[in-house]
């Protein structure tokens, strides 16, 4: 427990150069909008700004609270713990002068803060069976804030979007990942849903975390520098691209000339540099505004950019990192679960890697990960079939977080090895229903001895372990199990759900 208000006290520190950002106009903060959902059971801060000194006043709920603008030009007040309210009712601020902000259409449910890159951005209208979730999407208890900012220098001091209530017409722009969680959510608690995605495609894991933390941490600072001497200028960047297109125009007039494929144009390096930002400039862009407002718990979906040769290592430290920085920013152990990488033919062993980070990274309390290298696309890295990650990622978080009986909330993990001999014997968790062999005799697993020249293995379950080894070798050291981008693999849980890709050693 010490650890942990140390560890919240320290958040609360980093916080103070966001307060520090003055205004001079009297105003409520973006997220709290037309239609959002409010946290139930939690205390519910509300903030926003004003002139130094001036008394603001809210109403919500039967509460009336009021505050003083600090010397920083920012007020904050606290509404008691609620309870889920699908009734709509209205939020007020009042300032000095009269004038009142009204929020309309306000519910009280369930509020969980989704993030990452394009797998996390990509929308209902991208994902498979369109139409059919189109058509059965009136579900106005459901509400989405999608978070528009940029990646920045320095820390935003406002949110920037708006909360749109699930309706047929509205779906197809909603982070598939997140609604179809969210609806899990939905039906099973019948509560309102509230789902902030702060996304943006192609970003790696470290424009997402502070970079101040990421220069505390020892493993990470040499992340934060380019690798080369020096970097180019913007100036040069500019230059290197019009000679790009330049080469690009003559490619493409020789290719319709002759009838064949145009060939791709290439990218502005100055708008993928401003998309992605540096490290920490989308956490200060799209994720620092929204703090603290109150949420359930945060998913997070991402990888693909650290998984490319070289980068893949450093993960184990950035993914902890990132989830215990947003925790203590927000000064709330929330519950935090994570997509692993599907199955994808990406070259190289870094995608392992990312896919064994997210593994360890379960060490932290109260984190969960939904194992999805069964249903990726070998040649897309945009899966489709985002209904079963949120599905998976809901029968964690109604499982773990909320209580509920669900048939598994993970898929099994592993817990330990011993050797025997000339056999391994591995242990697992969440082994619901019993370990299974979907379609066939268990495969997947590799052994190696002494040598260090892996070679397919034997396996078979006994009971809730496994049994691994190989007649070509006598004295095992490591197995490893699902240790490729797109594997070939099959071992289960009897809810049906697969176990994470791992290794025994490094």
């Amino acid at each position: 427990m010490a650890m942990k208000n140390a560890m919240f006290s320290i958040g609360l520190v980093l916080i103070v150069p966001l307060f520090a950002i003055g205004a001079e106009e009297a105003k409520l903060a973006q997220v709290f909008s037309d239609h959002m959902v409010l946290q139930r059971e939690k205390p519910i801060p509300v903030w926003g700004w004003g002139g130094k000194g001036d008394h603001v006043n809210v109403e919500f709920a039967e509460q009336k609270k009021g505050t003083t603008v600090d010397t920083h030009g920012k007020w904050m007040v606290e509404l008691d713990p609620l309870p889920a309210n699908a009734e709509p009712s209205e939020l007020v601020v009042t300032f000095p002068d009269g004038a009142a902000v009204t929020i309309h259409d306000v519910l009280v449910g369930e509020v969980w803060l989704g993030s990452g890159q394009s797998n996390m951005q990509m929308t209902v209208s991208a994902a498979k069976d369109f139409e059919t979730e189109q058509a059965a999407a009136a579900l106005p208890l459901i509400r989405m804030f999608k978070e528009v900012s940029k990646a920045e220098k320095e820390p935003n001091l406002d949110a920037s979007g708006e909360w749109l209530v699930c309706s047929p017409k509205t779906v197809g722009s909603f982070s598939a990942t997140l609604f179809f969680f969210g609806r899990e959510l939905h039906r099973e608690l019948n509560v309102p849903v509230g789902l902030i995605n702060s996304s943006v495609g192609g970003t790696p894991i470290e424009s997402w975390i502070a970079a101040e933390s990421q220069r505390q941490h020892p493993q990470l600072r040499s992340t934060l520098e380019p690798t080369r001497a020096v970097a180019p200028t913007e100036e040069q960047l500019k230059a290197n691209y019009a000679k790009a297109l330049q080469n690009w125009e003559k490619r493409l007039a020789k290719a319709k000339a002759e009838g064949k494929k145009a060939p791709k144009k290439p990218k502005d390096p100055l708008v993928t540099l401003a998309r992605k930002g540096k490290a920490g400039q989308l956490f200060n862009g799209k994720i620092s505004p929204l703090v603290p407002y109150a949420v359930r718990g945060a998913l997070w979906y991402q990888g693909e950019a650290n998984s490319h040769p070289g980068k893949g290592f450093a993960y184990q430290y950035q993914l902890p990192l990132l989830v215990s920085d947003w925790r203590a920013r927000w000064g709330d152990e929330f519950p935090f679960a994570w997509v692993q990488l599907p199955n994808y033919n990406r070259p190289g062993e870094d995608w392992s890697l990312v896919q064994e980070a997210m593994l360890r990274t379960l060490r932290l309390p109260k984190t969960g990960m939904a194992i999805t290298v069964d249903i990726g696309e070998p040649t897309n890295i945009h899966p489709k079939n985002k209904q079963e990650v949120g599905r998976r990622l809901s029968l964690w978080a109604l499982g773990d977080v909320y209580g509920n009986e669900v048939e598994a909330t993970s898929g099994p993990l592993p817990t330990g090895h011993q050797i025997r001999g000339s056999n391994v014997i591995l242990s697992f968790s969440h082994t619901n229903g019993g370990l299974k062999a979907k379609g066939g005799d268990l495969k997947g697993f590799e052994i190696v001895g002494e040598d260090n020249k892996w070679v397919a293995a034997d396996a078979r379950i006994e009971g809730s372990k496994v049994s691994v080894s190989s007649p070509s070798v006598a004295k095992p050291i490591a197995v490893r199990y699902a240790w490729a981008p797109n594997p070939d693999c099959n071992l289960y849980n009897g809810a049906g759900l697969p176990a994470s890709p791992f290794r025994t050693k490094e």
